[in-house]
């Protein structure tokens, strides 16, 4: 019989007791959680010495070395965590598809945590958390039905790859109208590189990629209750569970968003705020093996019903009778969506694992009386290869993905009878070298061959060196290449939401990218206080571009440029935190994303892309008074101008006016305050905060054409919903409970 010990001990911060705390024995599958008092033990640990890892989210991971005597228990008293006020040791993966601490990635990763949300803001799905990163911004796609993307360096949303747990889900259609779906309370983290990546992530991952990390069930308590309202009647809640059954550590959790208040504020006559029911339900699944081997299992199914339109569609939920009316404008979504993810490790010697998922997309909507269904599935394997040969850190990769996407529009239309759904089968092999030259230097180098029935074998190379000249200072420099396959009818709203023809002049070709990026890091302390700054600088060159020609009423007409695009800027971060419980983080980000074509002289001419911004910037502020558990924050994001499309309104006389709209907007600004109390004996928390506080509002109403007095609103030849820019939301105050059990 092997001779073995046990160890016990007590997690803590300051004088308050650290609950969920991992302690693992590195080398081994035996590990701990610790309860709501902070206290944990391990049984069963083989005698002689170990080495003890402890860890929690937002904290310094702390390693020390213990020995274990046959039969006796090792008591080891308190362990105090400290902050980890900039993120040096959480752990990421999207870099390199292996988990590494953020200073030692070659690659520039961003990481908001779960944590780092609660403290700040109240978002209640991911596109609200992402923005609190410098450089990252939401778009909106439509001034009714306030559809959205996450745009990063200025570039469309559907630029940017967006994975759940490494697998890439969210293509295409859900990438407009499966974005809000994502609640906050599943997020342990989301990790954020900028610039091109399809080495690793293929197509969409082109300006960036937005890398979900799920929550570990093993670390979760075993009831949570988070419930919000606002003062603009809107309601959202979530519960969740974590059991244990035999082998598996379970979480289960339901979220719901209730909004169904008419508010009009800039007297267009629709409302300016979207209404809806929406319901999450997320499961995550994982097993304790013998050999310490990963597997987990996820599944997501999201209903949503969003609507808006004039306020006769809203009242009393009439919409459901007036679906598709052309008398009564409202725009009407219905979407299911339903996602399988997960990985497994072989049970192997060699570090061999496979990511896979799974997403299947329904969507039943109308645009006044225009009617569009689509219907849209992925399937996705990775199989991943990773070996340490000296000092080589070596990944490589196969690579399978199905598409199927199918709609009711001439996207997969061959002819009035005949249907021809969009079906792709894109494998794919990656490889990639990560060399440690020595303690300061290193290279990471990659290449991706990907094929496509369409286009053949496309090729993504990257190169990305790391320079670490002493302990708290890193240089990063990055280039590689991207590409995109375009799917026009899932990614532009503008052919439903507007009454317009959808002209396709030529065979689009993939759109492909060329990308630089340098970062500078410096850790710095004084006596009272520890900070970093972070300088960004970056450039990304496009050939292939497709910019869609709204120039000609009643059209959008789509063609590869003949010239091309380019996204410029440089962005810097100041952090820091003072022993007195203040903490700043400032960012500042000035960009030019511009296309350049030739006119019809054979000239070429550059304009700015639309809807993004010129500058930008993040202001977070907070004070943590220990003494009464209360946390003080504000949060600030700041836009500056942005290009906007050219268009007409209507006269008193009912003809179109003769000078357009602002084609620039003007700089504004967003504000937020928010207050948390903790009572940390019985694990629950209040907060209390309001939203955009100064009241900010869009200066005109993002839709065109809508006072024509020669139709109905909504039903103008002219009407667009093309000139959202920002919020219009207005003041909203909001208060919260969250509350967990403790200790499973």
């Amino acid at each position: 019989m092997a001779q073995t010990g046990s160890l016990s001990g007590k997690i803590v911060e300051g004088d308050q007791a650290m609950a969920f705390s991992n302690i693992a024995i590195m080398g081994t599958s035996l590990g701990a959680t610790s309860d709501d008092k902070g206290a944990f033990v391990i049984e069963n640990i083989p005698v002689g010495k170990q080495k003890l890892l402890i860890s929690t989210i937002g904290y310094r991971t702390v390693n020390k070395e213990i020995e274990i005597i046959v039969n006796q228990e090792l008591a080891i008293g308190e362990i105090t965590m400290q902050e980890d006020v900039f993120g040096l040791e959480e752990v990421v993966v999207t870099g390199t598809m292996k988990e590494a601490f953020v200073t030692n990635s070659p690659v520039k990763i961003e990481v908001i945590t779960a944590r780092f949300l609660e403290k700040n803001t109240a978002p209640t799905n991911i596109v609200e958390g992402v923005t609190l990163l410098n450089g990252v911004q939401e778009v909106v796609a439509c001034g009714v039905c306030y559809t959205n993307s996450i745009s990063i360096n200025g570039l469309p949303g559907a630029y940017t790859a967006v994975l759940m747990d490494g697998a890439p889900i969210y293509g295409n259609l859900a990438s407009v109208y499966g974005l809000n779906g994502i609640p906050t309370t599943i997020i342990d983290r989301f990790e954020v590189i900028k610039g091109p990546n399809s080495t690793l992530y293929g197509s969409e991952a082109v300006a960036g990629v937005l890398n979900i990390i799920t929550k570990d069930p093993s670390s979760q308590p075993l009831l949570s209750l988070d419930v919000m309202g606002t003062t603009h009647l809107e309601s959202f809640g979530n519960i969740s569970i974590a059991p244990k059954f035999g082998k598996f550590d379970g979480f289960i959790g339901l979220n719901y968003a209730y909004l169904n208040d008419f508010d009009d504020e800039n007297g267009d006559g629709f409302g300016d705020n979207v209404a809806m029911d929406r319901v999450s339900l997320f499961s995550k699944w994982s097993m304790r093996r013998p050999n310490g081997k990963q597997f987990t299992l996820s599944g997501k199914y999201y209903y949503e019903d969003r609507r808006n339109g004039v306020e006769a569609f809203i009242e009393d939920r009439a919409y459901k009778n007036l679906r598709g009316s052309d008398v009564i404008y409202g725009e009407s979504i219905l979407t299911n969506r339903l996602e399988l993810f997960g990985t497994y490790e072989l049970p192997t010697t060699e570090n061999i694992k496979v990511d896979y998922s799974f997403s299947h997309h329904l969507q039943d909507s109308y645009y006044g009386s225009d009617f569009y269904k689509a219907e849209q599935t992925i399937g996705f394997a990775n199989l991943i290869w990773n070996k340490y040969e000296g000092k080589h850190d070596l990944t490589m990769g196969l690579t399978s993905r199905y598409q199927y996407y199918d709609d009711n529009t001439v996207a997969t239309q061959l002819s009035d009878d005949l249907n021809r759904p969009d079906k792709q089968f894109i494998p794919g092999i990656f490889a990639q070298d990560e060399w440690n030259i020595s303690n300061r230097f290193s290279v990471l180098s990659g290449m991706r061959l990907d094929h496509y029935s369409a286009h053949g074998l496309i090729a993504s190379p990257r190169l990305s060196v790391k320079y670490k000249p002493e302990s708290w200072t890193t240089f990063r420099l990055n280039g590689g290449t991207g590409f995109r396959i375009v799917n026009l009818f899932t990614e532009d709203h503008a052919f439903v939401t507007g009454q317009r023809e959808v002209v396709i002049l030529e065979s689009l070709k993939p759109e492909r990218s060329f990308n630089g990026a340098f970062n500078f890091n410096h850790i710095f302390n004084t006596s009272n206080s520890n900070g970093s700054i972070d300088f960004d600088g970056y450039y990304t060159h496009f050939t292939n571009k497709i910019i869609p020609d709204y120039e000609t009423v009643g059209k959008i007409i789509y063609t590869n440029t003949n010239g091309h695009a380019v996204s410029k800027g440089l962005s810097v971060n100041l952090n820091q935190q003072f022993d007195s419980g203040l903490a700043y983080s400032l960012g500042y980000n000035i960009q030019r994303a511009t296309e350049t074509e030739l006119n019809d002289l054979g000239v070429e001419e550059t304009r700015g892309i639309e809807f993004a911004s010129d500058w930008g910037g993040v202001g977070i502020l907070n004070y943590d008074w220990k003494k009464q558990n209360i946390l003080f924050s504000y949060t600030a994001r700041f836009t500056g101008e942005m290009n906007l499309p050219e268009v007409y309104d209507f006269g008193p006389d009912g003809q179109i006016l003769s000078t357009a709209r602002p084609t620039q907007s003007k700089p504004f600004s967003i504000h937020n305050i928010q207050i948390t109390k903790s009572f940390k004996q019985k694990n629950l928390s209040i907060y209390l905060g309001v939203q955009n506080f100064l009241n900010y509002r869009q200066t005109y109403s993002p839709l065109i054409g809508f006072n024509d007095p020669n139709a109905a609103p909504g039903f103008s030849d002219a009407f667009d919903t093309a000139y959202a820019y920002s919020p219009l939301h207005g003041r909203e105050f909001y208060l919260g409970v969250k509350w967990n059990s403790g200790r499973r």
